[in-house]
C-alpha cells in the first residue's frame, strides 16, 4: 500500500463509524457486461463481501453511492445486509450529505472508497478516503488509503480489514466467525 504515515492513517481509521462505497471499479473490476436485451451483469468479489459483512456485524453503517441503477447492485446490497443504497446518484456529494444527516455522522466518521473522477468530491470530504490500486491517478492523489488490490479483486476487503484492525474490532469478529461449531 502507498499510504500515509501508518500512525496518521490508523488515527483516521479509528474514528470511522461508516463505510461508503462506489460500485463500478470498486466493488467490481469496472467491466460492464450486457446481454442482447441490454440487461447489465456485474461480478462481485466474495472476499469483499465478507469484509462488508464483518463491518456490519461489528456495528458499522455501510452504504453504496453509485451513479448507475442496476438490479444486480440492489441484490448484492440486500444480500450483504448493507444499511443504505443511493443509486442513480448523479451528485454523490449530495447523497453523502443526505447519508450523514440521516445517520447523524460527521465527515471524519466516514470511510469512502472510489476509483474515478466522480468520486473525488466525496474523497475530499470524508475522514478516510480510499481507493483501489487501479484507480485513476487523480483519485489516488486524494486517497489516504490506497489498496494493494484492484477494484473487484479484494480492495474493499483490504480496506474493511484495515478499518476493523484500526478500531480494535478485528480480533473479536475473527473469533466469532472462526469459532462456530
Amino acid at each position: 500500500m502507498e499510504n500515509l504515515n501508518n500512525v496518521e492513517l490508523k488515527y483516521a481509521a479509528n474514528k470511522v463509524k461508516a463505510l461508503v462505497l462506489d460500485v463500478d471499479g470498486v466493488l467490481t473490476d469496472g467491466s460492464l457486461t450486457f446481454d442482447e436485451n441490454g440487461v447489465e451483469y456485474k461480478t462481485f468479489n466474495a472476499k469483499d463481501g465478507q469484509g462488508i459483512v464483518m463491518l456490519n456485524k461489528t456495528g458499522f453503517v455501510t452504504a453504496i453511492i453509485t451513479a448507475r441503477e442496476n438490479g444486480t447492485v440492489r441484490h448484492r446490497f440486500k444480500n450483504l445486509g448493507m444499511t443504505k443504497l443511493y443509486e442513480g446518484s448523479k451528485n454523490k456529494i449530495a447523497s453523502l450529505k443526505e447519508f450523514m444527516k440521516e445517520f447523524n455522522l460527521c465527515a471524519d466518521e466516514i470511510a469512502y472508497m472510489g476509483d474515478d473522477l466522480p468520486d473525488i468530491c466525496v474523497l475530499k470530504t470524508v475522514g478516510l478516503p480510499g481507493c483501489p490500486n487501479d484507480a485513476v491517478k487523480e483519485v489516488k492523489s486524494y486517497a489516504k488509503f490506497v489498496s494493494s488490490k484492484d477494484g473487484g479483486r479484494g480492495a474493499v476487503r483490504e480496506f474493511c480489514d484495515f478499518i476493523l484492525k484500526s478500531t480494535g474490532k478485528y480480533d473479536g469478529i475473527f473469533e466469532t466467525i472462526t469459532n462456530r461449531e
